[in-house]
């Protein structure tokens, strides 16, 4: 029979401490010999680079990829490579193996010399150039273009000015109505002096931006999931995955100050994209001048971009081929679950080329 004291099972209590140190010793070893814990390991090239902003091309994996070639805009305020974090859970890899002819722009890091960059230089002339490249590496007229989060926003103002250029508007979790208060972040947003901020900062750094997004959930991002890692420190996959999206998150470039003063103001404080009033370079961005198939992508347990922000895009835009897809993952699960390689990539890719097999968008040799 096992001896107690104060009602506790000390026999079993001394076995629950010397299995825990077991584990401790065996994740001690573990985390200093990991050796598979890179991300952004799916193979491209860079083709094309202004400033910070780098354009990759990934090597299609298949060998007929689709002709019309597809870019994909990432947010400024993380690394793009969250889409290729690990080789059994890259969004990129799926979309590569289903036949996409995939590109991607590296906002990279913003120095000192970039705090004056507004949304007019990152739409009308970094967008654009990485967008005008494609067009004629791939001898085309139109391209697919895929936004992200904030780089959906961005996507969708660019569409609306250069409506031309683009045959399939893809967003994920990416907002576009700022006057909910579903979230925590829209709820700041609405009260941020942002003014100080940048005049105080210049570029704001990204462990300022850090700082703020785990305040949103600060028990789950900041204690629960090293309370889960202790438990699982014996599993070098579970390790390795936990190593990989730490890197990820703590890699946070700076923003610059003029840009988020501006996305801010315009978008979080004045909702102007929705009704019509924000300006881009002196032009209205009118959202009635996408026309083009749109499918607009959301998660629906989304902290950072809830539906409320995401799903009114249909309605903004006059395309007659729109459809919305909801997927029960968080912001970052759209990326990183085993359901985003299942379902969200695979369904993306097929959408994308269902419209994207008609003979005409090329280029004629005169034109070229």
């Amino acid at each position: 029979m096992s001896k107690s004291l104060f009602g506790v099972d000390l026999e079993q209590s001394l076995k629950e401490m010397v299995e825990t140190q077991k584990k401790l010793l065996q994740g001690m070893d573990i985390v200093l010999n990991l050796k598979n814990t890179e991300s952004d390991a799916t193979a491209k090239d860079l083709v094309y680079q202004e400033d910070k902003m780098k354009l990759y091309h990934y090597k299609p994996v298949v060998k007929k990829p689709l002709t019309v070639p597809t870019l994909i805009v990432y947010a400024l305020v993380n690394r793009q490579y969250m889409m290729d974090l690990q080789a059994d859970r890259s969004v990129i890899k799926t979309l590569l193996e289903q036949g996409l002819d995939l590109y991607i722009i590296d906002w990279g890091y913003p120095g000192p010399e970039d705090r004056y960059l507004t949304m007019e230089d990152y739409v009308d002339d970094y967008i654009n150039s990485a967008v005008d490249f494609v067009l004629r590496a791939a001898g085309r007229t139109q391209i697919n273009l895929v936004g992200v989060c904030q780089g959906g926003t961005f996507s969708v103002i660019y569409t609306s000015l250069y409506p031309e250029k683009i045959k399939n508007l893809v967003t994920m979790v990416t907002p576009v109505e700022f006057a909910n208060n579903d979230g925590l972040l829209f709820v700041w947003g609405k009260k941020l002096n942002i003014d100080n901020i940048v005049d105080a900062y210049g570029v704001v750094p990204g462990w300022f931006m850090n700082s703020g997004y785990n305040l949103l959930k600060p028990f789950q991002l900041m204690l629960d999931k090293y309370v889960g890692l202790m438990g699982n420190l014996d599993n070098p996959e579970v390790v390795e995955n936990f190593i990989r999206m730490e890197k990820w998150i703590f890699d946070s470039p700076g923003q610059a100050g003029e840009a988020l003063r501006q996305f801010v103001k315009e978008l979080y404080q004045g909702n102007k994209l929705v009704k019509g009033t924000l300006e881009i370079g002196g032009r209205q961005v009118d959202l009635k001048n996408i026309t083009m198939p749109l499918l607009n992508v959301y998660a629906e347990y989304d902290h950072l971009v809830p539906p409320a922000a995401s799903k009114p895009l249909s309605d903004l835009v006059s395309s007659e081929d729109k459809e919305t897809f909801s997927f029960p993952v968080g912001h970052i699960g759209m990326y990183v679950s085993s359901k985003s390689q299942k379902e969200i990539a695979p369904k993306l890719a097929k959408w994308l080329k269902d419209r994207s097999n008609d003979p005409g968008g090329a280029k004629s040799k005169a034109k070229a």
